[in-house]
């Protein structure tokens, strides 16, 4: 065990003492012989300390003496605020975003679920390449045909998202996304309530009560947690239901649901279209694993049950849509939507990184140039080579220890912006919160950056000792001419190396091309949002009102869901300020996908080619005047009227595109279209009555796409409504809502938005992805701007005295003005091209990984590229000023 100070001193003093008697034995006078030992000890205070060195370990003397270089550094960076502030914010950023993003990743990606035994559970998909269906969910005899079959699966969950009416638990009544599910969904997914009971086998048959689970979101948010829920009544549409309990928070998947309930409370659910149609897909299909088995097990038995079915029925299976089955676990397909943007997320903040490390280490690096004279006396004075670098890395472990402070709190409500960013590719971003990764991250690449810039700087030559001879001879003299003032740049004290020329320039060079990368990525999202919001789409934007009011909310069905549509639309078009009514069934864009790909169909002439299939259309419900409303013209023909109903002529009205291809030799108006679907059973002519223009009501970026429009009479159901407006069209949202329920007082009227801000809605995700990668861009623009700015500064510094000489024999100012540009141009272009080059090698690695890349076109490039040379020009313009203004006889004089 090393000894304390106190036992150290004891044996000095004990050492002493033997020592003295020794030489009082020899006859020594006593104060002669204490003086003889003293001296013969040596100095104590050095004893001592010697000692001590070989008591304690050697690392202790290694911290102690960091120590007092980051005491040194502290003080050191006090006298330099101004860089010191500048490299600890540039850092923070840097740091701050990659934490923040970090935590996200962490939190979506790398989290595990609150499942039971999550690394068990699987998700089921089935999908069509050949129809563009990535996800075309399950049908009840194809689930029905995996249970009986399988041994690799213990038990399967089936999900089916709906939208219900809800009455009920306090409120007006509103609409509620749901899911409907067997009674072993719960069991298989692993999850448990905080309040009451799941749902389970006893729920599960067409004669058990209505029984639905709250999801825990819309239980803490929307009914503060009540506790009271347990039990009461609510209405489902045309049923009631119980609630039974609230569940556990979780992510909400395969849909952000606010209820579960099970299947008695839908009565699609229990009719023979759903039960017996094998195409009627609509249920998404989850597993877990059997004991012992094991995903690649799973996947090789389900693949093999699935081509059986397939063989089996032939008809629900085309050659062409060449469907397919996939397994995967359920924490994977939850993050998989937000895995890439994330990625990419956490590769733009590295980038950003980059260039503010970069920019640091050119501030380092002219620090170190201005501190030669500094360095190289310490060498001279016997500093060796380690001591120099310590002192470089203590001063670069306050920087950057003060960057990551600064950097964590920023990143605290960076996770909160980049979290409800990422929510809408994965519900899991919601849940994301700070936690301590965001310090490991923070202090690691504090760390990186400290080890990184310590040794960038250039340490003085072997030949360190006539420089500092000659530097202090230097300050002796400047002292002797004034004082302190003669150590200044116009004192030309400052030089600059080729080497260290070169490291500046580079560093310059690298945030320069890391900026062009994420410029032209910023480029490329700008002028695909600009693209998208200029696109036309064939509709009234701005005056065109759309309310959803679903038929299911009272329970009426048939003739009497028409009468409600025609009182309402009579009464709402009485009303001050609206110029036309009418009912359909799809808000454009807002409903993209809520009827899959489309519906199969033939028409008069129409013949398949050999292993061709019928075309698809997509199915859409018009009332009269629909067509008037939204602003789409009618191109021939006539529009449906009110005599159009159930028990006349069977009729529709088709799209440009299905009378142009379905009828290539001759006129549509009168021929007859019928659907082939197996949904519709038997065939039935319906006569074509008009023909309207193209509209693409599912993409925002408008495609002749098919369409083929029946009656609303016909069907009975709509369930979307279009006011146009003389005026603002939000003014009319009140008594439009006042009237819808006095005809039906438990009526929901909801989502009241105008066609363009319905648009505006869809296109937030690309307006989110422009601004955030905007932002980096312009993060990394700055950094950029003030690197390049830094470096020709501290150039135009160190050649004070070659601009003078230059202006001595006769150079024009202009002409150094004009080579200052260019230099700052110069690296530009360099860096635009480096960046140019290393972005495509980066392409085409992350292909790869991420499959298709897209590259930016020419305009987001050369738009990147003219950005980042007018912006050296602008960095450029200081410098070059002062360099056009050196005074010639103070730069010759300075030497």
């Amino acid at each position: 065990m090393r000894p304390g100070d106190d036992d150290l001193d004891e044996e000095i003093r004990g050492h002493l003492a033997l020592s003295i008697k020794d030489r009082i034995e020899r006859g020594e006078d006593p104060a002669a012989a204490r003086l003889a030992a003293l001296k013969e000890f040596g100095n104590l205070t050095l004893t001592r300390d010697s000692m001590r060195s070989v008591w304690r370990p050697r690392w202790f003397d290694a911290v102690e003496a960091l120590a007092r270089d980051i005491r040194f550094a502290v003080r050191s960076l006090l006298r330099a605020k101004g860089l010191a502030a500048t490299v600890v914010v540039t850092l923070a950023l840097g740091i701050g975003a990659n934490a923040a993003i970090f935590s996200v990743v962490r939190g979506v990606l790398l989290r595990p679920l609150v499942n039971r035994d999550e690394d068990r559970l699987i998700y089921i998909r089935q999908s069509a390449p050949g129809l563009a269906a990535s996800n075309m969910t399950f049908s009840v005899p194809e689930i029905n045909d995996f249970k009986s079959r399988v041994t690799t699966i213990s038990a399967f969950g089936d999900f089916s998202t709906v939208e219900f009416a809800m009455i009920g638990l306090g409120g007006e009544p509103r609409m509620v996304k749901a899911g409907v599910v067997g009674g072993s969904f719960f069991d298989v997914m692993g999850l448990r309530p905080v309040l009451g009971r799941l749902l389970n086998a006893k729920d599960d048959g067409p004669d058990a009560a209505g029984a639905a689970v709250l999801t825990y979101r819309f239980w803490s948010t929307s009914l503060d947690s009540d506790p009271t829920v347990i039990g009461k009544t609510i209405r489902l549409g045309p049923r009631t239901a119980t609630v039974v309990g609230v569940l556990e928070p979780s992510v909400p998947y395969p849909a952000d649901t606010e209820i579960i309930a099970n299947v008695v409370t839908s009565p699609h659910h229990l009719g023979a279209t759903m039960v017996t149609m094998r195409t009627h897909r609509m249920t998404e299909l989850f597993g877990r694993l059997a004991p012992g088995a094991t995903l690649d097990a799973a996947r090789a038995e389900l693949t093999a049950i699935h081509d059986a079915i397939k063989t089996e029925h032939p008809e629900a299976y085309s050659a062409k849509a060449n469907v397919q089955i996939t397994l995967t676990r359920l924490r994977d397909q939850i993050a998989s939507p937000a895995r890439t943007i994330l990625l990419v997320l956490l590769a733009a903040a590295a980038v950003v990184f980059v260039i503010a490390c970069s920019n640091v280490a050119n501030l380092i690096l002219a620090r170190s140039v201005r501190r030669e004279g500094e360095l190289a006396v310490r060498a001279a004075l016997g500093a060796g080579y380690g001591a120099l670098r310590r002192t470089l890395l203590a001063e670069s472990l306050v920087l950057c220890g003060a960057g990551a402070v600064l950097g964590v709190a920023i990143a605290r409500p960076l996770v909160a912006i980049v979290a409800r960013y990422a929510a809408r590719f994965s519900i899991r971003a919601l849940a994301v919160t700070v936690d301590p990764s965001v310090l490991w991250v923070g202090g690691g690449l504090a760390m990186a950056a400290a080890v990184l810039l310590a040794y960038v700087p250039r340490l003085p030559s072997p030949y360190a000792s006539a420089f500092a001879t000659s530097w202090l001879w230097r300050t002796r003299r400047s002292l002797g001419a004034g004082g302190p003032a003669g150590l200044g740049l116009a004192g030309g004290s400052v030089r600059i190396t080729p080497g260290t020329n070169r490291r500046l320039r580079a560093f310059a060079t690298i945030q320069i091309a890391f900026s062009f990368v994420l410029l032209a990525g910023a480029g490329m999202l700008l002028a695909t949002l600009i693209t998208l919001q200029t696109a036309s789409t064939g509709y009234n934007m701005r005056q065109v009102l759309a309310f959803d009011i679903p038929p299911s909310a009272t329970g009426v069905t048939g003739a009497k869901v028409v009468d409600f549509y025609q009182e309402a639309t009579r009464r709402i078009g009485q009303l001050p300020g609206v110029d036309g009514v009418a009912v359909g069934s799809f808000v454009p864009w807002r409903d993209a996908g809520t009827f899959g790909s489309g519906v199969r169909f033939s028409a008069d002439g129409y013949k398949r080619a050999d292993g061709e299939e019928d075309p698809i259309a997509r199915l859409r419900l018009a009332a009269p005047r629909l067509f008037g409303v939204l602003g789409v013209p009618l191109l021939a023909g006539r529009d449906f009227t009110d005599d159009d109903r159930d028990s006349s002529e069977p009729v529709s009205i088709v799209s440009q595109s299905v009378a142009q291809r379905q009828f290539p030799n001759g006129d549509a108006l009168n021929g007859h279209m019928w659907w082939t679907d197996p949904y519709f059973g038997k065939p039935v002519p319906r006569r074509i009555v008009g023909v309207v223009a193209d509209v693409d009501d599912e993409s925002v970026i408008g495609r002749p796409a098919m369409a083929i429009y029946m009656p609303v009479r016909s069907v009975g159901f709509g369930g979307r409504l279009f006011v146009h407006a003389a005026g603002d069209p939000y003014a009319l949202v009140p008594a439009v809502r006042r009237v819808i329920r006095e005809i039906s007082a438990d009526q929901p009227v909801e989502r009241a938005a105008t066609l363009e801000d319905v648009r505006a809605e869809v296109l937030s995700p690309e307006r989110l992805n422009a601004f955030v990668f905007s932002a980096f861009a312009g993060i990394a623009l700055l950094i950029a701007v003030v690197g390049v700015a830094g470096v020709l500064a501290f150039s135009v510094s160190a050649r004070t005295r070659e601009f003078g000489v230059r202006l001595a024999v006769g150079a024009a100012p202009r002409r150094l003005l004009a080579r200052v540009l260019s230099e700052g141009v110069l690296i530009a272009a360099i860096g635009i091209a480096a960046g140019a080059g290393g972005g495509y090698a980066l392409a085409s690695v992350a292909a790869k990984f991420f499959g298709h890349v897209e590259l930016p076109g020419t305009v987001p490039v050369i738009g990147a590229a003219a950005v980042l040379i007018g912006a050296a020009v602008i960095a450029s313009l200081m410098p070059a000023a002062r360099a056009s203004r050196v005074d010639v006889l103070q730069a010759l004089r300075s030497e």
